[in-house]
């Protein structure tokens, strides 16, 4: 019997989101939790993964732990190429080249939207309002929402963060559902997964709602259900996803060297 393993929350989302990457596809991501998964694919099973950064920053590995930014010397001294946002985002994502991209959400509803731009009380109606507090914003997560093959936004689960409807849709999930992204001409394919610190969320193939597919070993049905702010639905083939290995682990804090994201 394999002896109990000591991870956070965080390690365990960058860990399943990294699974979701497959070696030889086009991935892009930024700064943070996303690029942790990112690199983590590619230290673990995916040597092949070809990634770049919202900046340009392409066909690099960390240098010393996790950059604190999208063009840090611990991400761009071994780059194989070093361009810029318009080649990343405006080109390879924007044409529809880039197979998948991870982002974040400060706030994401039942059909994958993503607000990252502010909080308001309730609907902000037709004439613009200030929100109550401001978000950092879009950054490049709307260009990858809308153009990447595929989206996995990764967020913590908390009942505050998942809402029926997004205040603001900064990035585009599947709109108001359906085939609403094909009626709007996306070039990408849309969210595959959510992603969170409490197990993963995929859409129906129709409704483009999404449900839960799996949850972690510490955490449970009923604990998402209670941090959602919608219905969620369970998929039948609801299931516990797997520790992380030693070895995915160890791959994992090798690119965190620092730790700087080894939270709970």
């Amino acid at each position: 019997m394999r002896a109990h393993l000591s991870y956070t929350h965080q390690e365990m989302m960058a860990v399943v989101t990294g699974r979701e990457l497959k070696d030889g596809e086009l991935a892009i991501f930024g700064v943070g939790l996303s690029m942790l998964a990112g690199y983590f694919a590619q230290a673990h099973h995916a040597p092949s993964l070809r990634t770049m950064t919202e900046g340009g920053v392409y066909g690099s590995t960390p240098v010393g732990g996790l950059p604190w930014g999208i063009e840090c010397n611990r991400i761009s001294s071994n780059a194989t190429s070093f361009t810029n946002a318009i080649d990343a985002l405006g080109c390879l994502v924007a044409s529809g080249r880039c197979d998948v991209g991870i982002i974040g959400a400060a706030e994401v509803d039942k059909y994958g939207n993503v607000n990252t731009t502010g909080i308001w009380n309730g609907e902000i109606g037709e004439t613009y309002t200030a929100p109550k507090k401001r978000l950092t914003g879009a950054g490049g997560a709307n260009d990858i929402a809308s153009g990447a093959g595929r989206v996995i936004i990764m967020v913590t689960h908390e009942l505050k963060r998942f809402s029926e409807k997004v205040s603001y849709i900064s990035s585009p999930g599947y709109l108001e559902g359906g085939n609403a992204r094909d009626r709007y001409g996306f070039v990408g394919g849309g969210p595959s997964a959510i992603i969170t610190t409490l197990g993963i969320l995929r859409p129906d193939p129709n409704t483009k709602e999404f449900e839960l597919d799996s949850y972690y070993p510490f955490s449970s049905v009923d604990e998402i259900r209670l941090n959602t702010g919608w219905d969620l639905k369970v998929s039948p083939n609801v299931h516990v996803v797997p520790d992380p290995t030693e070895q995915e682990l160890a791959a994992l804090r090798k690119v965190d060297e620092t730790g700087m994201l080894r939270k709970n």
